[in-house]
């Protein structure tokens, strides 16, 4: 097997990079600024005060030849000593990000620097780094969108599947909060008075479960609630936070279209409602110009790229529901993400840089003279 040195995965796994630590994820920021700068990208940044900065790498751009974006996020979701550190034996590496995903960074990262150390430049290829994936992309989605119009194609560094497998469809989300006034009274001396706040979420919880149809992979979950102040206590308010999934777009429409308006038809008088949130990631499906990216990457390679669909989403959502041709997980194989038995495979690594290697070399080939 090549050996593989994992010094700067091992950098950059021993930082902490908790989402909400913006100290640590713009720490790995920088270290991937100099890596990536040394190979001729150039660094746009775009600051941010109580998260990390969202940092976009850019290469000479060559007209009229395919140009590649690659999405990769530097945060992590394990807050600072509770798991921390970089380990390794003979098959795996372990520390968190190491499956999800500074290992996917790093392939991204070495294939570069091949492909430099061949071409002695790199074109045509970008790259954006963002901060807050792993709370939702709430604030870097916007960036990602407006960027997307200008690339042929994007691959996301997400973990591959168990053989290897690229992700060629996710389910679409969209998460909602509920707050739900009502009118307080004495529930034994004044009951009639009372507009009970509690009553309209329950009924809500009911119509909203319903809207799953499990056939065609949508869900409704209803996944938090709280409300009222006592139990002699009509319930002034209450509140429900809800989260949708979708295979389909045509179903993506429908929940998006159903949740609003849904909400003012709880029956309860006297009880106002306010609705806040909306799609948090478009559905990502496979498609005829997703299905020609794979046919072009598995020439590249020299053998078919297996496809699988996942219930999770990233930001390769967000380049799909752009149009964009996607695809995901040219990370590492690992397992146990979003727990302090993450790890991936060093034999993964391996086979995920040479397939990266060879996909940046077509990519990037266009600035000699005779392409």
């Amino acid at each position: 097997m090549t050996r593989i040195d994992f010094t700067d995965l091992k950098t950059l796994v021993d930082i902490n990079s908790w989402t909400q630590n913006k100290a640590g994820v713009d720490a790995n920021g920088e270290l991937m600024q100099g890596w990536l700068e040394a190979l001729g990208m150039t660094m746009t940044a775009y600051p941010r005060e109580q998260i990390g900065d969202h940092l976009l790498f850019t290469s000479p751009f060559v007209a009229n030849k395919p140009r590649l974006l690659l999405l990769g996020h530097m945060d992590t979701v394990f807050p600072p000593n509770t798991f921390e550190g970089f380990t390794e034996d003979a098959e795996w590496i372990y520390g968190p990000g190491t499956c999800d995903m500074k290992g996917g960074n790093f392939v991204a990262l070495t294939a570069l620097r091949n492909v430099f150390k061949e071409n002695g430049c790199i074109t045509n290829i970008d790259f954006l780094l963002v901060s807050d994936e792993e709370t939702g992309s709430d604030d870097s989605k916007a960036i990602t969108r407006s960027i997307a119009s200008q690339y042929d194609a994007c691959l996301d560094f997400e973990a591959a599947g168990e053989d290897h497998e690229v992700v060629n469809g996710r389910k679409g989300v969209a998460t909602y909060s509920i707050e739900l006034t009502g009118i307080a009274a004495h529930a034994g001396n004044h009951y009639e008075v009372g507009k009970n706040a509690n009553l309209a979420a329950a009924r809500l919880v009911i119509v909203l479960t319903e809207l799953t149809h499990l056939a065609k992979g949508t869900t409704v979950n209803v996944g938090l609630m709280e409300g009222g102040t006592s139990t002699n206590t009509i319930s002034p308010f209450a509140k429900l936070m809800v989260e949708a999934r979708f295979t389909h777009s045509d179903e993506q429409a429908r929940i998006l279209r159903a949740i609003p308006s849904l909400i003012p038809l709880h029956g309860v008088e006297g009880v106002s409602e306010k609705l806040t949130g909306g799609l948090q990631r478009n559905v990502m499906t496979p498609s005829p110009a997703q299905q020609s990216f794979i046919d072009i990457l598995s020439t590249i390679i020299g053998y078919p790229l297996k496809t699988e669909q996942r219930g999770g989403v990233s930001d390769a959502n967000v380049t799909a529901g752009e149009g964009v041709p996607t695809l995901d997980g040219f990370g590492p194989y690992g397992d146990g993400d979003h727990t302090e038995f993450e790890r991936a495979s060093k034999k993964s690594f391996v086979r995920r840089i040479d397939e990266v290697t060879a996909i940046f070399h077509h990519y990037s080939r266009s600035h000699h003279p005779d392409d």
